[in-house]
């Protein structure tokens, strides 16, 4: 199943563009909808998003339901899956084939998403720091928060 999960990840890295642009065109999609989506309540629609979300992100990205999605900024690779935990580059121990240090059987996070980082339209994203992961919104949806976030309302 690992070897499974890591393809599928290779494979987001790979259409790192192509993923930013369907997400681009999703997140306007609930940002149009956001006078629907507030009549129903933000707080009512946390759980069937956050579902939505873990099942397409868990199979593209291995996700770990983070809750502050970062993918838009490391080339489609989730930080998140490093063994480490490190969300702002690679440790340093990432061996000379690219494999990570912890899990040499594992290409390294960071290796990948910089690769990923220059398929997509802002490639020196990837060069900004980036805030620590709040564990508060753990399991909440990222989606959500964020077109809630754009559309002018206040963050989930």
């Amino acid at each position: 199943m690992r070897a499974r999960s890591w393809r599928v990840r290779h494979w987001s890295v790979r259409h790192a563009a192509l993923l930013a642009r369907v997400y681009d065109a999703f997140e306007a999609m609930l940002v149009a909808a956001a006078p629907l989506l507030a009549r129903v309540g933000y707080i009512r629609l946390e759980h069937p998003f956050a579902f939505v979300e873990r099942q397409v992100k868990g199979a593209l990205f291995d996700c770990r339901m983070c809750g502050d999605c970062v993918l838009s900024s490391t080339g489609m690779s989730c930080p998140m899956n490093c063994p480490k935990g490190l969300r702002n580059g690679p440790c340093g121990g990432v061996r000379p084939d690219g494999a990570c240090e912890v899990d040499p059987q594992m290409p390294c996070v960071w290796v990948k998403a910089y690769e990923g980082s220059r398929r997509m339209r802002e490639p020196k994203r990837i060069e900004a720091p980036l805030p620590p992961v709040d564990q508060r919104l753990k399991g909440s949806s990222a989606w959500l928060r964020a077109a809630r976030r754009r559309a002018g309302g206040e963050a989930a």
